[in-house]
């Protein structure tokens, strides 16, 4: 895949998923029944109603809920070099693939790669790929190249696991903290006030008759 290919598949993508939007949006806007009044056209913040002046303090932890959803969803986009390069290793391990053969270069049979394994090395990030083995026969090379891919696969498995472990380390710690348990802290607080203050109330009635 060439350069100019991969910018024209980038291009034709942003290109379908702009006409798509812009397609939904246009028919969304002559279909949809429109019913404008004043609680619609009311200001609002994730469904709250707006209660005073917008410039307030917000919780803390609506930021932190808000930031680890950012955070777990680019993760999944992290996933994807590494994906690409485990599934390009486990096709280089194909038995059924050929990936050296034997060519006749300068009258004397030598080892070279075949087209397709060439191609998976290019899209690897390898300049001018060669076999490991230029003075070895066709076999060696075979499972020289083939064992380089193992290494590879398990290489990203293992990367892929410690960068999930890290990002569970944290999610872990957030949760000890108690930073996602926004609506059940909320909801204990309250739960606690009327119990204090009645406690509070039979206190201080009992007091006196036990004085007298």
């Amino acid at each position: 895949m060439t350069p100019t290919s991969i910018v024209g598949y980038l291009a034709l993508f942003f290109s379908v998923g702009f006409l798509f939007l812009f397609v939904n949006l246009l028919v969304g806007r002559f279909l949809r029944p429109k019913l404008p009044n004043v609680e619609k056209l009311e200001v609002y913040e994730c469904g709250e109603p707006a209660i005073g002046s917008s410039f307030i303090q917000f919780d803390l932890r609506f930021y932190v809920i808000a930031l680890l959803f950012i955070i777990f969803d680019v993760e999944v986009a992290l996933f994807f070099p590494w994906a690409a390069v485990f599934g390009k290793a486990t096709h280089l391990m194909d038995p059924n693939l050929k990936t050296v053969v034997s060519a006749e270069v300068d009258g004397k049979p030598t080892p070279v790669l075949t087209p397709p394994a060439a191609a998976i090395l290019g899209e690897m990030g390898i300049p001018n790929p060669s076999v490991p083995k230029p003075a070895g026969s066709v076999a060696e090379n075979q499972a020289s190249i083939a064992e380089t891919a193992r290494v590879l696969a398990l290489t990203s498995i293992f990367d892929i696991l410690l960068f999930f472990a890290v990002l569970m380390v944290g999610f872990a710690y957030v949760w000890r903290r108690g930073d996602l348990d926004w609506v059940r802290a909320l909801s204990l607080e309250r739960a606690k006030a009327p119990l204090r203050s009645t406690v509070g109330a039979m206190d201080v009635e009992d007091e006196p008759a036990l004085v007298g």
